[in-house]
């Protein structure tokens, strides 16, 4: 979590929610974009055109992890697994 927070002060930080669409427009951190898990192998190229990190979260943190896994995988780098939203509600608002 220590490390999550000095990453969130970094500059052009992306917040990605992995989750349904449906959970995204029932609540999600007002910086985040929506690309859900099944979307993310389609999508890699956009994570690695991105000019700064990025930390992934979902409903628990289990969708994030596998996202995570995906995209280093891919050789994304600068990826982080936020955990749940929870979590990263609890760290922007610190």
């Amino acid at each position: 979590m220590q490390n999550l927070k000095k990453i969130l002060q970094q500059e052009n930080v992306s917040l990605i929610d992995v989750r349904h669409p449906w959970d995204f427009d029932e609540g999600h951190i007002n910086s985040a974009i929506n690309i859900p898990l099944d979307q993310v192998p389609a999508r890699i190229n956009d994570f690695k055109k991105l000019n700064g990190p990025a930390i992934l979260y979902c409903r628990s943190g289990s969708r994030s992890a596998m996202a995570v896994s995906m995209l280093k995988q891919a050789g994304v780098s600068h990826i982080y697994n936020g955990g749940g939203l929870h979590d990263m509600q609890q760290l922007t608002l610190i």
